[in-house]
C-alpha cells in the first residue's frame, strides 16, 4: 500500500532492477537473460501465447528457468512480423518466432550465448541488411516515442514495473505540490491538443470544467472505430496505468472524483489489463480515498461499447454511458458544463491521456519543443495499407508524409508507386503524391482537405482505384450513421447510391456536380462530426482525383482495373501458349480453345473474378 510519496519513491527504487537490464543497465541476481515476447493483438493472433508457453517449457527442461526472465509486453510496433521476441541484455530482435524455433534460441543464443541469425531481423528496404536491435532498424530511428514509451518495455500486468518507470509519479507531483490551476496551466502551456481527432486543446477543455461546480466526471474515449486504427488499442494492451494515472490527473484539476473508459468489447486483451491495473491500483491505493494521504479520492470504471462508431463521438459515448442508444446530443450545451449523467464532464481519448503522465514529469516547455508552432508534440500512427512496414509509428508533429511512408514505413512494396495515403479514417481525405513532401501536423493536413483523426494512415499504390476508396469509407458511414438527424442518414445512403452508379458504369457528369452539391449539404446541416465529416472522402478524392471520376463516367473504364463492371478480360494472342489452364480453372467455362491453340475469353459469361489471370504461367491474359 502506497500512502505516500516517500514510499513511491521506495516502490520505484525497489523495482527498477526488474527493468534495468532493458534499459541499458545491468541487472543482479542470477537472470541472465530477459526475453520480451510481444503480447499485443496482433502477435497474439500469430501465436505469441503458444510461443510462450513453449519458452517456460524448454527452459524447464534445461533447468535455467531461475536464469531466465519472460515477459510478456505491449506492441513492439512492427507489427507484421509477428510474433517478436527481443532478448536483452544484447537487444536481440527475432521476428516471426514460432514455437519450433524456440529450442534453437534457447540451446544457441540463451546458453551458449550465440545468436540466431536466420530469424533475426533483415530490414525488409534497401539492402535488406542483418538489424542487430530495433533501435538500429530504420523504422524506428526517426520516431520519437512519448505515448508509447513503455510499450514493449515494461509488462502490462504488473504494476511494479510501471513504478520503476516513474509510475504514479505525476499524480505524486500534482497531489503535493501543485494547485489545480497550475496542472490545467501546465497542460495549456504544453500546448497538447486532444488525439482523438478534433484536436482541441486538452487544457483549455480542463479549463472550462475546473470552472463548473458540483458533481463531475472524467471519461476516456478508447472506442476507437477507424477502419485500420489500433493506436489506442495498443496503449491499453502495453501501458495501461499511463491512462489511469493521467485520469486520476485530471480529476483533481477539475475537481471529480469518479471516471469511466468507454471501451469496446472487441478489444478483449486490453480489457482484460486494464482491469488487472484498476485492480492493482486500488490494492496500492492509488485509486480509491486519500491517494498519497492527501485526501483526494478517485476511481475509475469500465463501460464496454458494442461496435458503434458513432459511440466515438463524445455525447454519444457519454449517452451509452447512461445506458441508452448511442446518439449524438446537440451542443451546446457542451460536456464541459452538461455532459455525463447531466454534469460536467471532460472526455479526452486514450493518446491524449497517455501524454500527460510525462507532461507534468518533464515540463511544459519540454513538451512544446517538439512538434511544429501550432501542433506541440508528437502523434501516433496506425500506419498500414501497401506498404513495407505495417504497424505502430510515433513521430513528432511536423514529420513528413514521405518520410513516415518511405523511410519509416519502408517504401511501397513490388515496386509499385505511391499513389495517395488516407489519414483521419472516415472522417478525413486522401491526400495524393503530389503532396507527400507535406509536414503532418493538423493545419497542413485540414489545409489540403484530409484531417488528423484518430491516427490511421493508410497507404495506397498505383493498384487502387480512388472512387472505389471513397465509396469503401462512405458504405462504412452509412452503415455506422444513427440515423437521428436526416442529413446523414439520408444524405450519405443518396450519396451512395451516385457513387455506386458511378462504380457500375452508368454514372453521368451531372451526377458528379449533384454528389459534390449533396457534400456540402450534409457538411453543413449534420448534427454531429459523423455525418459533417462523412463526405471527407468524396470530397478529398474529387479534389486530387477527378480524372478518375470522369474515366468512369465518360469513358466507361476504370483506370486501375478496380471496378468489375467496367472491366473486360482478353487474352493477348501472341502470348498464349494454348496450354488449356485458363479454361481448365474458369469456374463459368467463359473461356474457349484446344490444346496448342490461342483461347478465346466469352466476356458474355465472363464473371471476372480473375482466376484467370492468376493461374495464366505466360502473362497472356490482361484486364482492360
Amino acid at each position: 500500500m502506497i500512502q505516500s510519496i516517500a514510499q513511491l519513491e521506495k516502490a520505484k527504487l525497489d523495482n527498477q532492477n526488474e527493468i534495468a537490464m532493458r534499459v541499458g543497465g545491468a541487472s543482479e541476481g542470477k537472470v541472465r537473460h530477459h526475453v520480451l515476447i510481444c503480447g499485443g493483438t496482433g502477435c497474439t493472433s500469430s501465436g505469441s501465447t503458444k510461443l510462450y508457453n513453449k519458452l517456460v517449457e524448454v527452459l524447464d527442461e534445461k533447468g535455467i528457468s531461475d536464469e531466465i526472465k519472460i515477459v510478456t509486453t505491449g506492441c513492439f510496433g512492427l507489427c507484421a512480423l509477428g510474433p517478436i521476441m527481443i532478448v536483452y541484455p544484447e537487444g536481440t530482435f527475432y521476428s516471426m518466432v514460432t514455437p519450433e524455433d524456440v529450442p534453437e534460441i534457447v540451446e544457441s543464443h540463451l546458453i551458449g550465448g550465440k545468436l540466431v541469425e536466420r530469424l533475426q531481423f533483415h530490414e525488409l528496404s534497401g539492402d535488406h541488411h542483418l538489424v542487430n536491435s530495433l533501435a538500429e532498424t530504420t523504422f524506428y530511428k526517426k520516431q520519437h516515442r512519448v505515448a508509447l514509451h513503455n510499450c514493449g518495455l515494461i509488462d502490462p500486468e504488473d504494476i511494479n514495473e510501471y513504478l520503476a518507470r516513474d509510475g504514479y509519479a505525476a499524480l505524486g507531483k500534482v497531489l503535493t505540490s501543485m494547485t489545480r490551476e497550475e496542472v490545467v496551466q501546465c497542460l495549456l502551456d504544453s500546448g497538447l491538443k486532444g488525439r482523438g481527432g478534433a484536436g482541441f486543446p486538452t487544457g483549455l477543455k480542463w479549463k472550462f470544467a475546473m470552472g463548473s461546480t458540483g458533481k463531475k466526471y472524467v471519461c476516456c474515449n478508447a472506442d476507437e472505430g477507424d477502419p485500420g486504427a489500433f493506436m489506442d488499442r495498443s496503449i491499453l494492451e502495453g501501458d495501461p496505468h499511463s491512462v489511469l494515472e493521467a485520469m486520476a490527473i485530471a480529476g483533481y484539476a477539475i475537481g471529480s472524483d469518479e471516471g469511466y473508459i468507454y471501451v469496446r468489447a472487441e478489444y478483449p486483451i486490453a480489457i482484460q489489463r486494464l482491469t488487472i491495473a484498476i485492480n492493482q491500483a486500488r490494492e496500492e491505493g492509488l485509486l480509491g480515498e486519500n491517494i498519497f494521504g492527501t485526501g483526494f479520492n478517485f476511481d475509475i470504471k469500465l463501460r464496454f461499447g458494442a461496435g458503434a462508431f458513432v459511440c466515438g463521438e463524445e455525447t454519444a459515448l457519454m449517452t451509452s454511458i447512461e445506458g441508452n442508444r448511442g446518439e449524438p446530443r446537440p451542443r451546446p450545451p457542451f460536456p464541459a458544463v452538461k455532459g455525463l449523467f447531466g454534469k460536467p464532464t471532460i472526455l479526452n481519448n486514450v493518446e491524449t491521456y497517455a501524454n500527460i503522465p510525462q507532461i507534468i514529469l518533464k515540463g511544459a516547455e519540454w513538451f512544446a519543443s517538439m512538434g511544429t508552432e501550432k501542433s506541440k508534440g508528437t502523434k501516433v500512427f496506425a500506419l498500414g495499407g501497401k506498404i513495407t512496414n505495417t504497424g505502430l509509428v510515433e513521430v513528432p508533429m511536423g514529420t513528413t508524409l514521405r518520410e513516415v511512408i518511405e523511410e519509416i514505413g519502408g517504401g511501397i512494396p513490388n515496386g509499385k508507386k505511391f499513389k495517395a495515403a488516407q489519414t483521419g479514417g472516415p472522417s478525413g481525405g486522401c491526400i495524393p503524391a503530389s503532396l507527400i513532401d507535406t509536414p503532418i501536423d493538423y493545419e497542413n493536413l485540414i489545409a489540403i482537405g484530409s484531417m488528423m483523426g484518430s491516427g490511421g494512415l493508410i497507404v495506397m499504390d498505383e493498384d487502387t482505384c480512388m472512387v472505389d476508396i471513397a465509396r469503401f469509407f462512405l458504405d462504412f458511414t452509412v452503415d455506422e450513421s444513427c440515423g437521428k438527424c436526416t442529413p446523414c442518414r439520408v444524405g450519405t445512403k443518396r450519396l451512395l447510391e451516385l457513387l455506386d452508379k458511378i462504380i457500375e458504369g452508368n454514372g453521368t457528369l451531372e451526377d458528379i456536380d449533384k454528389m459534390e452539391e449533396l457534400c456540402y449539404y450534409i457538411k453543413s446541416a449534420s448534427l454531429c462530426g459523423l455525418g459533417q465529416t462523412a463526405p471527407n472522402p468524396v470530397l478529398s478524392t474529387l479534389r486530387y482525383f477527378r480524372d478518375e471520376y470522369v474515366a468512369h463516367v465518360v469513358d466507361k473504364k476504370c483506370p486501375a482495373g478496380v471496378c468489375k463492371n467496367l472491366l473486360q478480360y482478353h487474352i493477348i494472342p501472341e502470348k498464349c501458349k494454348g496450354c488449356t489452364l485458363c479454361a481448365r480453372k474458369c469456374p463459368v467455362n467463359a473461356i474457349s480453345g484446344s490444346v496448342k491453340e490461342v483461347h478465346v475469353i466469352d466476356t458474355s459469361k465472363c464473371i471476372k473474378c480473375g482466376v484467370c489471370i492468376s493461374n495464366c504461367k505466360f502473362g497472356a491474359i490482361v484486364k482492360v
